[in-house]
């Protein structure tokens, strides 16, 4: 082994619907937070696999015993099956990165794990110890700080992560961000979903339809605004298959996502001293699934517009924002920072 080899550096952002990892080594992996067991002899034959993961794991969910280890940016706690299901998730996106590998020929990995913000003060503990024994050193820092460091962005800005499961905010003021700095909200992408599921139970009786089902669609058709074009999906109704316009539930669904967003924003911008609220104000910065959601970041700037106006933009690859910038806080951390993991 090279002595380049020796030593593996990886960020990993440990998400609510998805999780990715990237590399020193180059290498980029996402994954969707689903962790899946064969519910029985006949599913594990089917399968061939003790364990799927991701999309597989959603796709053959009839088979499985499937578990979403993180709900509303938090570890789910007391189900010993959600606990092994994110030390599986980890130890998957670490297997997909080289860094078992690595490990296995006796080199040493270093990991940064970025979680949202209330995960952060809630479940650090639930986080060693599923890294324990996966990594040789470990730092757990929040998502929208990672999201921070990996665009440079660390003075007068602010980082707007909407996920899935939470939105969080970041403050960054040129140091590291202190709990008054951040803040998080459940308003997110699975909160947009189920008023979607709701809105078209209500508005359309007999409608048969999945979350996951749901969330496709949002994920295809959001936006904030006038709609771009008109809205339909086949669906059963009663058991007979049906076409539907949605376009009225999909932007009522997505804009109820605006105002606790831009309420939360315009009050974290408040808190900043006064001289910096304008460099704070042209410098927010939306990342996260949700924030490429159409029309969402022109929302937020028309909510600053009563406030002196602001810039809203948009991360260009929300997928790896959060990894990437882990594995930069990796690259630039002494030594001091790193918490030794036994194995």
């Amino acid at each position: 082994m090279t002595d380049s080899a020796k030593h593996l550096l990886v960020g990993i952002d440990l998400g609510t619907s998805q999780s990715a990892i990237c590399t020193s080594e180059g290498t980029r992996c996402v994954v969707d937070s689903y962790v899946g067991w064969p519910v029985d002899a006949v599913a594990r034959k089917i399968l061939g696999k003790e364990v799927l993961f991701g999309a597989e794991a959603v796709d053959n969910r009839t088979m499985l015993e499937v578990h979403r280890p993180l709900e509303r940016g938090l570890l789910k706690e007391g189900s010993d099956k959600d606990q092994q299901a994110i030390r599986e998730l980890l130890g998957h996106l670490l297997e997909l990165g080289g860094a078992a590998e690595v490990r296995r020929k006796g080199g040493k990995v270093r990991a940064v794990v970025g979680v949202p913000a209330e995960a952060l003060r809630v479940n650090k503990q639930h986080v060693r110890h599923a890294m324990r024994g996966l990594v040789d050193g470990l730092i757990i820092t929040s998502e929208p700080f990672a999201v921070a460091y990996g665009l440079d962005a660390l003075l007068h800005s602010m980082v707007v992560d909407i996920g899935a499961g939470t939105t969080d905010f970041c403050v960054m003021k040129g140091r590291y961000p202190t709990e008054e700095d951040q803040r998080t909200l459940v308003n997110a992408g699975d909160w947009v979903d189920e008023q979607l599921h709701t809105l078209l139970g209500e508005r359309h009786p007999g409608i048969s339809v999945s979350i996951h089902t749901v969330r496709e669609w949002k994920e295809k058709h959001s936006f904030i605004g006038e709609p771009p074009k008109k809205i339909t999906v086949s669906i059963p109704i009663k058991g007979k298959p049906a076409e539907i316009d949605i376009t009225a539930e999909i932007r009522e669904a997505c804009e109820s996502l605006g105002p606790p967003v831009a309420e939360a924003m315009l009050d974290l911008i408040a808190g900043v001293e006064s001289e910096y609220q304008e460099r704070v104000r042209n410098n927010v910065i939306l990342a996260g699934g949700t924030s490429r959601m159409p029309g969402l970041g022109r929302y937020l700037e028309q909510a600053m517009d009563e406030y002196g106006g602001g810039k809203v933009k948009v991360v260009k690859d929300p997928v790896y924002a959060g990894a990437n910038g882990g594995l930069a806080l990796a690259q630039d951390a002494p030594k001091a920072d790193w918490e030794k993991l036994p194995g």
